[in-house]
């Protein structure tokens, strides 16, 4: 009797012992089981953020690869742990499936593929992320039925230590819920606040402007969501490393947090990106008063180790309901409304419906160019340049068409923004420049030595790998860097004048003749002009075509070109449009001529026509 008396509490015991370790094992896993989701939400809000961007930044580019690789540690320990369960296999196939999907976004997003990025994210990333989600579900149900069965087990052990047993039991259970408990708030708060400022997320401000819309009163108060980018902020961690750029971010998000009141919310959307959420604002004026008041917070300059940094930022602005009615929408056209600021470099701007360019069928056509540029639908027409003087032929400026098997002949002006906001210029720049000097060798080969000129976005001038891919062009096709004109505008050199400086100079080292088109209706400094090693300034046809009837613009015309002359820099005028202009631009000095008095663009064979007839020397009227 006592041995068996003895036997029933060691029995009971060793249960209880083995409950612990089970309940344990099991609280592990169900951490496990947070990680694995909070990873994935992560992941979710890395795929929101990259669509929203439309494309795959540099900056997403590295979230992606430090997410995938706590992925990977997350999947090496779960498996470990629990090998063999088919309920820890179904999760951890989900989760492959899910990560499969994310890549194949991920990728062609990268490539720029963004209407094949959306269908993929719509219908293979959701749903394998829901997928996911019930086999989280599903697991974490089954390890919870697993600790209580254990605990039923070692309650029947003995009558004698029952009570106790059942005591130890409620602890252990108790403890177990409180460490799941512990486990789920703490994935919870990472998979919705950001990691380095403790702001909310993306996530979490998606469901609060939700939230808000749907509360919203109706006092005729607004909802407004403004978008904050740190200007410079690239600089700050070139220059000086992460280290000291996470510094900048944890001081700026706290400057932000001063500048709000209760009940508004401040948001890290990832890099040096930031929300603001604004509700009961009576108008737009409440929101430019705030954005006043955040701008002077940001400009005041940051200490970090004894450096003081000055860092502004631009800010874009929409309005609930004017410019939207749900949250991806406000988010979408504030990010529209902060690159207008950033790009006119006003540091604020409210969203209007001119900013934006994602009308259903300019979304069509951004899905039509890159097939447009792989199959020659795009195609180059070429405006002569004619010596001012003489009437002589110099070359030519090469102009890109679209001619779409549907809309007909699409005007640059409605592909080529649509071309720099899908991350196809670069392909496109590709092609006119292969295409323009593949031209350029035909009239040399005919005999024609003749200059043809290629304009450059400011993506491109951007691009340093530009100066590089322009000499292996110009030697593919043996042609001398002197018959290429790069022609490049104010506005794109003071996108960034150091990067711009840093490619036109490379150009100018290949003897590429460089060119600033445009020239009068941006906003250069004449501190830039003066350094930057160009050869040509071209007026632009707004004071050309009106010269002869507005003395103000022909000052203008005449004031540009001693400019030019007086700078050593040749002076080239385009919108030449009858023989009056021609003579008035002749008699101020002018170089050369362009315009549809001396020719509309036209094809090459066109072009070759017209050539072939043109007489070498001036116009019978200039003569």
């Amino acid at each position: 009797m006592v041995a068996g008396a003895l036997a029933v509490p060691a029995g009971s015991a060793v249960a209880i012992t083995g409950l612990q370790q089970t309940a344990a094992h099991r609280s592990t896993l169900r951490v496990m089981l947070a990680e694995v989701e909070n990873a994935a939400w992560q992941q979710n809000a890395l795929r929101s953020r990259a669509m929203l961007a439309k494309g795959l930044t540099p900056e997403i580019a590295q979230l992606r690869q430090e997410i995938d690789e706590a992925v990977d540690t997350i999947a090496v320990n779960f498996a470990a742990r629990d090998p063999d369960n088919p309920y820890a296999l179904a999760v951890q196939e989900a989760f492959r499936t899910y990560d499969d999907a994310v890549d194949y976004e991920f990728d062609l997003l990268e490539e720029g593929d963004l209407l094949a990025a959306e269908r993929v994210n719509e219908y293979q990333a959701d749903p394998t992320f829901v997928a996911l989600r019930a086999a989280l579900a599903d697991a974490a149900q089954r390890y919870e039925q697993q600790a209580e069965q254990a605990g039923r087990q070692a309650r029947l052990g003995t009558v004698l230590i029952l009570s106790g047993a059942a005591a130890m039991i409620a602890g252990l259970v108790a403890r177990s819920h409180r460490v799941r408990a512990r486990a789920f708030r703490r994935a919870a708060h990472q998979a919705t606040h950001d990691a380095l400022t403790g702001l909310p997320n993306r996530v979490l401000l998606h469901d609060t402007i939700a939230q808000a819309i749907a509360t919203e009163s109706a006092d005729g108060s607004h909802l407004a969501l403004l978008l904050v980018d740190l200007d410079r902020f690239k600089e700050v961690n070139d220059t000086l490393g992460h280290h000291y750029g996470d510094r900048l971010l944890i001081q700026a998000a706290q400057r932000m947090r001063d500048t709000v009141r209760d009940g508004e919310t401040v948001a890290r959307l990832g890099g040096d990106e930031f929300a603001i959420l604004l509700p009961g604002v009576t108008g737009v004026a409440d929101v430019a008063a705030f954005a006043a008041r955040l701008q002077d917070a940001l400009q005041a300059p940051f200490d970090l180790d004894g450096l003081s940094l000055t860092v502004a930022g631009s800010i874009g602005a929409a309005l609930h309901p004017e410019h939207g009615d749900t949250a991806d929408e406000l988010l979408q056209r504030a990010d529209i409304a902060m690159y207008t600021a950033k790009a006119r470099r006003t540091g604020f701007a409210v969203f209007d419906q001119s900013q934006d360019s994602t009308d259903p069928r300019k979304l069509t056509l951004a899905g039509d160019l890159r097939r447009g540029i792989d199959e020659g639908q795009l195609v180059l027409h070429y405006q002569p340049k004619v010596d001012a003087q003489t009437g002589r032929v110099l070359g030519a400026e090469a102009l890109v068409r679209w001619q779409h098997p549907e809309h007909g002949l699409i005007p640059p002006n409605d592909f080529i923004p649509l071309a720099e906001h899908t991350g196809l210029i670069t392909p496109l720049t590709r092609f006119v420049l292969d295409s323009a000097l593949k031209q350029c060798r035909a009239w040399l080969t005919a005999g024609h030595e003749l200059t043809v000129a290629v304009n450059v976005s400011a993506h491109g001038l951007l691009d340093l790998d530009l100066p590089a891919e322009i000499a292996e062009r110009l030697a593919h096709w043996r042609v001398p860097a002197r018959l290429l004109t790069v022609e490049i505008t104010e506005t794109a050199i003071m996108t960034d004048p150091e990067r711009a400086l840093r490619v036109v100079e490379q150009l100018h080292a290949l003897g590429v003749h460089l060119s600033i088109d445009d020239f009068g209706t941006g906003y250069s400094s004449m501190a830039y002009l003066k350094n930057l090693p160009v050869q040509e300034l071209k007026i632009d046809r707004t004071f050309v075509s009106s010269m002869t009837t507005s003395e103000r613009d022909a000052v203008i015309v005449r004031s540009t070109v001693e400019l030019g002359r007086n700078l050593g820099l040749r002076v080239i005028a385009e919108g030449v449009e009858d023989i009056a202009t021609w003579r008035q631009l002749d008699a101020a000095g002018c170089d050369a001529l362009q315009g549809y008095y001396i020719s509309r663009p036209v094809d090459p064979d066109a072009f070759d026509t017209w050539l072939g007839s043109r007489q070498a020397e001036a116009p019978a009227a200039l003569a």
